[in-house]
């Protein structure tokens, strides 16, 4: 029996639309409509970020590669995962006033126009913002050092948003170490602690991403891909810092 989609028009057969993808069946918009859709919601999203989760610290590299090349169904969609993952850091940062910026000398002959309080606070509440903007520079020394491997440039900025969640994952479990320690002289080695395990991460994710790559090979590609990714975020900050102090003057 044909069925007339009630969103395109489309004549298909079978319970969903091959056109559109909507359902055979509508429910009418009642209360039993509105509870079936919030449990729905509510089961998948914790369904999608749990097995992204699992399987970024399981197998993190294979499961990248398999989701780029079309095995998508079960992962929660790595924009959306990276943009709450930072969300809900940068919101335990604020609330918990995390102070990972030191204070700039008081005697210093030129003050500079960034005030070490206000930047941590900015940090704070732009840290999804900060978070997303990283990941093209991530993505370009990614580019740049694997560039024979047959990938483009949107494949690596979904293989480096993946690997910042990742890393968004291990600060947000972490995170009861930045507030314990945080306004003393050891958060500087908790940061530095967090950024040794990210730059693990980071390795051990691409060595099995590039499996066709020996080890070696795929490791010393890695620390080339994170200089470039160091010297290009670092030029372009200069840059800003360097037309915001023209801009002050």
């Amino acid at each position: 029996m044909n069925i007339i989609c009630k969103n395109c028009n489309q004549h298909f057969k079978g319970h969903y639309c091959s056109n559109c993808g909507q359902p055979a069946e509508t429910h009418k918009l009642d209360f039993h409509f509105l509870m079936h859709e919030i449990q729905h919601g509510l089961i998948h999203f914790d369904k999608g970020i749990l097995y992204s989760a699992k399987q970024l610290f399981t197998r993190p590299g294979n499961t990248i590669r398999e989701f780029i090349e079309g095995k998508r169904i079960k992962h929660f969609k790595p924009l959306s995962l990276v943009i709450i993952l930072a969300t809900l850091y940068g919101v335990l940062y604020h609330y918990f006033h995390i102070n990972l910026i030191a204070d700039a000398p008081t005697d210093s002959e030129t003050l500079s126009i960034i005030n070490p309080k206000a930047a941590n606070e900015w940090v704070a509440t732009h840290f999804s913002w900060i978070t997303l903007a990283t990941i093209p520079f991530y993505s370009l020394g990614t580019y740049i050092a694997f560039r024979k491997q047959g990938y483009n440039y949107i494949e690596y900025f979904i293989l480096n948003t993946f690997k910042a969640s990742q890393r968004l994952f291990v600060h947000i479990a972490l995170f009861p170490l930045l507030y314990y320690y945080n306004g003393t002289p050891n958060i500087k080695t908790i940061t530095q602690i967090l950024y040794v395990i990210d730059i693990i991460l980071i390795y051990w994710t691409n060595v099995q991403f590039f499996n066709k790559l020996t080890k070696t090979k795929a490791f010393l590609l890695s620390v080339l891909s994170h200089v470039i990714f160091l010297v290009s975020s670092v030029l372009i900050l200069s840059i800003i810092i360097t037309i915001l102090n023209k801009l002050h003057n």
